[in-house]
């Protein structure tokens, strides 16, 4: 089967992105020839210093933060056209639950990745709506300066406790996966 890539506008698609996010999408990163991705539920897009920018979150202590902090792209690969398949619910689970610090994830997931047209991180094919992005922008966010009210979202002595980094990612290239 042969796939093409087919240039979006991404704010054409923002919607669909902002809905899938609470799902779950997955933000790929590469680095020294190991690819990774995590499920991610919080992102925003919009426009920073006049470019396109998607804005993802990690925390410090995940894998993918690692790979961020080497190389600076990474991929946002959002589920479209279709309904939540099995594969990607199931993709979802995996990315989210495991590390690609122990794991080849995508690999356990049964997902299929393509190369990106710009940056290193692949794009994947089961979830075809994709923007490559190379981070313009990074900052710590400290717990104890986030108001309370998010509070439950970082409890002490767990895998939550660790801060978030928010990544401005520019968004060099726009597209969906589609057959041919």
């Amino acid at each position: 089967m042969i796939f093409t890539k087919r240039e979006i506008n991404p704010f054409d698609y923002a919607g669909d992105i902002i809905k899938a996010l609470p799902r779950g999408i997955l933000l790929a990163s590469e680095a020294e020839d190991c690819v990774n991705a995590m499920t991610i539920g919080w992102g925003t897009i919009g426009i920073e210093w006049g470019v396109p920018i998607f804005a993802a979150y990690v925390r410090t202590n995940r894998f993918t933060y690692d790979l961020l902090e080497r190389t600076g792209e990474f991929t946002v690969c959002v589920p479209y056209g279709e309904k939540f398949s099995k594969e990607v619910t199931k993709a979802i689970g995996i990315c989210g639950s495991k590390s690609g610090r122990d794991v080849d994830k995508l690999a356990q997931a049964g997902v299929h990745t393509m190369e990106a047209e710009i940056v290193r991180p692949p794009a994947i094919k089961e979830f075809p709506l994709t923007l490559e992005c190379r981070v313009v922008f990074s900052q710590l966010q400290p717990i104890k300066e986030i108001s309370p009210r998010f509070g439950k979202f970082y409890v002490p002595n767990t895998a939550h406790s660790e801060p978030h980094v928010a990544y401005y990612g520019e968004i060099l290239k726009a597209y969906i996966i589609e057959d041919e």
